[in-house]
């Protein structure tokens, strides 16, 4: 089955940028639904933005104009660029993917995880 491997988080300063990166091994990540999500300790994990196998994309209203999903296919691996950061934005970043993009930013929708990578900002 697909393994996902996320990575790119760290600390920035408010206003700045970072590049997040979901790696798939095992299957071929663009044909899955694959969803981007954050959680803060204590809180639910939350979608941020999904990407469809089609290339459709969604993403949640307070990241809009914000984030962009992108996607290399020869590389398997697909991103999440994150401009304009804010403190609130700061989390616990999760990708995850799954067959059929029932609920794209609904953490409950998808069974494969990667782990976490950790976004600072401050």
């Amino acid at each position: 089955h697909v393994q996902l491997v996320a990575s790119g988080g760290g600390l920035v300063q408010p206003g700045g940028s970072l590049r997040l990166s979901c790696a798939a091994s095992g299957d071929t990540i663009s044909r899955y639904c694959m969803g981007w999500f954050r959680q803060i300790p204590d809180k639910e994990r939350e979608g941020v933005a999904a990407i469809e196998s089609d290339g459709k994309v969604h993403y949640v209203d307070s990241v809009k104009g914000r984030f962009t999903i992108s996607q290399d296919h020869a590389k398997h691996t697909r991103y999440l660029q994150m401009d304009g950061l804010n403190p609130e934005d700061t989390a616990m970043y999760y990708c995850a993917v799954e067959w059929h993009c029932t609920a794209p930013t609904t953490a409950r929708a998808y069974n494969y995880w990667g782990q976490g990578t950790q976004v600072t900002v401050s």
